[in-house]
């Protein structure tokens, strides 16, 4: 199928993109285009004006700050993978990024693009949702900061304004215990049936859960955190009961839909296996057995 018509534009600075953007409302950004122009092909959406932005540097970086990470909008899929910072500080991140489509892809799509596109089952969303993250819009009126829960409304459904574009993330908090694990009917470039993010933070004097975050995606309208399974942590032991307990709240939090890539039923059974499967790792060791001597 061929692309609808348009008008080509390069922007050469952010001010100017968002002047564009703020002129036409039929305008739509565009950086690496993985998601715009399959929406373009398949006449979900129609711009009059595409607005590139792609080559803009003050979308780029990723930057060490204040014990997290501040990243730019245009930073690619490739690029936070291949960031040792990112690796350090947020391995959840990465690990969606390893798992992000294929290699092509992963070198064209961008952190903002996959925010802003604001699909259920966005796969680097979920691991920022669970650190926390906070989005840098800007536009002609200057930036504005909002938590990423705040920006994701539902379905292809964000808070962001004619004229404004995702600027950058940013990350307050780093390190804790992460894991991300997403579920695929193949291992390249799937779409997620189910994706799971958490992240625990235990206190070095008696190993109890100080914080606790656990994102869930493609099984709700947006992604979302699973607020009553995180509380069941705070504070606990993380023995296999406690972790079970929090697994089972995760999946009577989820609102899956049946669909070509799984059924309600088996999401749900599916969360509860990610969750435990994602919190393991930080669970108590077992006690030591008593002498008998």
């Amino acid at each position: 199928m061929r692309l609808p018509r348009f008008e080509y534009r390069q922007a050469t600075s952010l001010a100017q993109a968002t002047m564009l953007l703020a002129e036409n409302p039929a305008a739509r950004p565009l950086a690496g285009g993985t998601d715009l122009l399959v929406d373009l092909r398949e006449r979900r959406q129609s711009p009059r004006i595409l607005v590139d932005i792609g080559a803009l540097p003050e979308l780029g970086g990723i930057v060490a700050a204040d014990g997290g990470l501040t990243i730019g909008a245009g930073v690619t899929v490739g690029e936070l993978l291949a960031s040792p910072l990112v690796a350090e500080r947020a391995p959840a991140l990465a690990q969606a990024a390893r798992d992000f489509a294929d290699y092509l892809t992963r070198n064209r799509a961008t952190l903002g693009g996959n925010l802003a596109n604001a699909s259920p089952g966005a796969d680097l969303v979920i691991p920022l949702l669970a650190l926390d993250a906070r989005v840098t819009l800007t536009g002609a009126g200057g930036d504005r900061t909002l938590p990423l829960d705040e920006f994701l409304r539902g379905p292809r459904q964000t808070a962001l304004q004619v004229g404004e574009l995702v600027r950058a993330l940013v990350l307050p908090v780093a390190g804790g215990r992460q894991s991300f694990y997403k579920l695929g009917l193949k291992r390249g470039g799937a779409i997620a049936v189910v994706s799971v993010a958490t992240r625990v933070e235990l206190g070095a004097d008696d190993g109890r859960c100080r914080a606790a975050a656990i994102a869930l995606g493609a099984v709700a309208p947006r992604p979302f955190r699973a607020t009553q399974a995180e509380a069941a942590l705070l504070g606990q032991s993380l023995s296999p009961e406690r972790i079970a307990a929090a697994a089972d709240l995760a999946a009577a939090a989820a609102r899956p839909i049946s669909d070509v890539r799984g059924g309600q039923d088996y999401r749900r059974a599916m969360v509860r296996a990610l969750v435990a499967r994602a919190l393991s790792p930080a669970a108590a060791p077992p006690p030591a057995p008593v002498s008998r001597n």
